[in-house]
């Protein structure tokens, strides 16, 4: 029986609820079809925005939504995408697809997108291929109020009134698609752009500069030293790809040693944080400058069939596993991450929600955010877990994952997951400080491959876990295979 010890009276660093965003690019079917359809569409929608899209993320508390992108971000030219719809310019997505963009979704359509969903909007502005005053008047044009030539555009575009936007990065991946740029050049170039990015009124802004991709920590070193001081937080971008980038696995035509592969390279997320971290705290030993992991999640190849500079896949119960695993990775180290934003939202990678016309499904990876969505602003909790290495001869990984938080009103929160592809393990589950406590319990469970479709919309879905015994303050249960529970103790 593995042990769980939760300690409910020492209490760490507060969870901020933004590790929970998601990231949103003009590429594929993840704005357009996705998220937006259009005021006329028969699809059932506001303003444009999908009712039943809006309505999934409002039920897992999306905190914050990252737009427009991406490599997109970088091509990206934000008054392209304002004033009459049949006047705005139609661009190439040369990135995406070679598919053309017609602007119809832009600066008001993303704003009104966040409004519904009553998230937070993070706009990543474009260092590659812009210049300092196009970012300068879009923070203008958004949130000036006053005279001035944006504001005044602003209004004869329908929206007088500013908008509160805190969250700015300034240039995407420019050590790549973003300019190719080494870092030494950026960090000037960052010093410079974010010079320009303003605050107007009481709007204040969270400015992030563009960090490494996975482990170049030389990126970061030097990106630090030169502009550290700038910033208020820096980005890393990594995502899981088992097997190579020009040999991808399948979604979900995969094997065990697949299986363990993932998740072993999911895993070293906890690697790259801590690293980061460490050169970070050097140039900034007060920890002025938060870690902000923009963009994370699964990579595989394409569903067949699909367009390849759409990035469409399907989402199992091994992205399940991911997103959990990741997360507990993220609430550990809630105290320097404070943002992280999956990719993406809809048809896009390891999305949370997949469309067909009409038609919407709920991916595994979406109940897991709404397993978590209690540890949102609460307290984490220590807690130590006894796991054993489970796994084959390559890949090794420990069976078991944890996080504990304590909400305002008191509650704590358990998230286990059982990375286990085929086997169940018995828990004795303690919590100091604590007596006579209730406790409830749901859970997602299914083969690795398990999946929904949009003729089987849920095959895996969230149910009540009743097989939960309380007994003098403990908790004893068995957490099937390839699972994740969230436990609520009151």
């Amino acid at each position: 029986m593995s042990k769980l010890v939760v300690h409910t009276e020492e209490k760490k660093s507060k969870i901020n609820r933004n590790l929970y965003g998601n990231f949103s690019e003009h590429l594929g079917r993840c704005i357009y079809n996705g998220v937006y359809v259009g005021e006329n569409s028969e699809i059932p929608n506001v303003n444009g925005m999908r009712c039943d899209v809006v309505e999934a993320l409002k039920a897992i508390q999306l905190p914050v939504l990252r737009w427009p992108g991406g490599c997109f971000a970088d091509e990206y030219h934000w008054k392209d995408g304002i004033g009459p719809k049949e006047s705005r310019k139609k661009m190439i997505n040369t990135h995406w697809g070679g598919v053309v963009e017609d602007n119809s979704f832009g600066t008001h359509e993303f704003l009104e997108l966040c409004r519904q969903i009553g998230c937070e909007p993070y706009i990543n502005g474009n260092v590659g291929s812009g210049t300092v005053q196009e970012m300068s008047e879009w923070m203008e044009y958004m949130t000036f109020d006053g005279v001035s030539p944006m504001a005044s555009l602003r209004a004869e575009n329908g929206h007088p009134a500013p908008w509160k936007v805190k969250y700015f990065g300034v240039g995407n991946e420019n050590w790549g698609c973003g300019g190719n740029m080494r870092p030494s050049y950026y960090a000037d170039l960052y010093r410079r752009f974010q010079t320009y990015v303003r605050d107007y009124g009481e709007n204040r802004v969270f400015r992030i500069a563009c960090g490494p991709s996975t482990d170049d920590y030389a990126w970061t070193e030097e990106v630090m030293r030169i502009a550290g001081r700038y910033m208020n937080g820096l980005s890393l971008h990594y995502y899981t790809s088992p097997g190579t980038w020009e040999k991808k696995n399948s979604a979900t035509n995969f094997s065990r040693a697949d299986y363990y592969e993932t998740l072993k390279k999911a895993l070293y997320m906890e690697e790259l944080i801590t690293k980061h971290l460490e050169i970070m705290s050097r140039f900034d030993p007060e920890h002025k400058v938060g870690l902000i992991v923009d963009e994370w999640g699964t990579w595989y190849e394409v569903e067949p069939g699909t367009n390849p500079g759409f990035l469409y896949q399907q989402n199992t119960m091994r992205d399940a596993m991911v997103a959990a695993a990741t997360l507990n990775i993220f609430n550990a180290h809630s105290d320097r991450v404070v943002m992280a934003n999956i990719a993406q939202l809809v048809n896009v990678l390891q999305s949370v929600i997949l469309t067909e016309g009409d038609k919407m499904v709920l991916t595994p990876t979406y109940h897991v955010f709404d397993l978590y969505k209690h540890h949102h602003d609460a307290t984490l909790l220590h807690s130590w877990l006894e796991t054993e290495e489970i796994g084959d001869e390559q890949n090794r990984i420990p069976n078991l994952s944890v996080s504990a938080s304590e909400d305002a009103e008191g509650v704590v929160h358990i998230t286990l997951a059982n990375l286990s592809p085929d086997t169940a393990y018995p828990i004795d589950c303690t919590l100091t400080g604590r007596a006579n406590a209730a406790a409830r319990a749901r859970i997602l469970t299914g083969a690795m491959d398990a999946y929904n479709d949009f003729d089987h919309a849920e095959d895996v879905c969230i149910e009540d876990f009743d097989a939960l015994t309380v007994e003098n303050g403990a908790l004893t249960f068995t957490i099937p295979a390839c699972s994740v529970m969230e436990i609520t103790v009151s």
